[in-house]
């Protein structure tokens, strides 16, 4: 091979490298962090609901792209300018526990292998926990005092699996 040739694949390669090493650097930002539920497909927290809105109107209120926030890699929607504000001043004090997947799957089973339905909620001492569905948020609240310690304690242990593996989505039950 000529040296012409040798030098021009050579660059060739490097070029192509240094091209896929910058879109896997870049990739980061537009993938979500697996610790956040953001469903089935939708790419976004809560499934597209103002997580700042149980705190402030007690119900799940579906948000808007308008308004909408990057946090740990993923989008959140607020309904207004006014929640996205207040999310983006205090993140930690709006998001759900357990990345808002299903606090009581997460206590009780070490795993994320249920979907949840952003009406079934409690907010426990200042803390928002989504549920599976309205009966096992009930049933979650009445037995906070024993859930809550063993979802905190079990909760890193499933963001590390997380991490590593995304969930077996066609093992989850959704409602």
């Amino acid at each position: 091979m000529s040296t012409s040739i040798t030098s021009k694949l050579v660059r060739y390669s490097v070029s192509a490298a240094a091209f896929a090493l910058a879109a896997v650097a870049g990739a980061g930002s537009a993938f979500a962090d697996d610790s956040v539920n953001t469903g089935y497909f939708g790419g976004v927290a809560l499934m597209g609901y103002d997580t700042v809105a149980y705190f402030t109107d007690g119900k799940a209120v579906k948000g808007s792209e308008e308004y909408s926030y990057e946090w740990l890699g993923t989008p959140w929607h607020f309904a207004s300018k006014k929640h996205q504000e207040m999310f983006m001043s205090e993140p930690a004090k709006y998001a759900p526990q357990y990345g808002g997947y299903c606090a009581g799957e997460v206590a009780l089973n070490d795993s994320v292998t249920v979907n949840v339905d952003p009406e079934a909620f409690k907010i426990i001492d200042g803390k928002l926990y989504l549920i599976y569905d309205e009966g096992n948020a009930a049933a979650f609240a009445d037995n906070a005092d024993d859930l809550v310690p063993k979802g905190d304690a079990k909760w890193p242990v499933v963001e590390a699996k997380l991490a590593v593996d995304e969930p077996d989505w066609n093992l989850i039950n959704n409602p």
